[in-house]
């Protein structure tokens, strides 16, 4: 019982922390200093696609599945919990692009809200100046 909860411990992290490096940009609008966060866990995801890294929770999932008397399964995470129920086999280059595509959305809002909302407060500071020269 105790390997089969760390190993839904283990996909379920792993999905929150696919949700929020995907669309934690979008998140850091109502909080921008998320925004960090969000960059890590993106550059994070960029590096297992890219560089093929193997994330610590993937090695958490095996070691629960070796614990069980199974095999540990023979791909990453993406590939077992990810293709076929988000996006169909063979399609991971367009995920790919679609992901990129969200992600560059979410940091182009976000730095367009932040300016907007710097010249909303310079332009407060400028009519509060103006009121008090009356």
């Amino acid at each position: 019982m105790g390997y089969t909860l760390l190993i839904v411990a283990a996909v379920s992290a792993h999905y929150a922390f696919l949700a929020f490096g995907v669309f934690g940009g979008f998140v850091a609008w109502r909080w921008p200093r998320l925004i960090w966060v969000q960059a890590a866990a993106a550059l994070w995801l960029l590096a297992v696609v890219v560089v093929g890294l193997e994330c610590p929770l993937t090695w958490i999932e095996d070691r629960a599945r070796e614990g069980r008397g199974q095999a540990p399964l023979a791909s990453g995470f993406l590939d077992n919990h990810v293709a076929g129920i988000f996006y169909p086999h063979g399609f991971e280059w367009l995920a790919q692009i679609v992901v990129v595509a969200l992600v560059l959305t979410s940091w182009i809002g976000f730095a367009l809200l932040q300016r907007y909302n710097r010249l909303r407060q310079l332009d407060a500071r400028g009519d509060a100046a103006d009121h008090h020269l009356v």
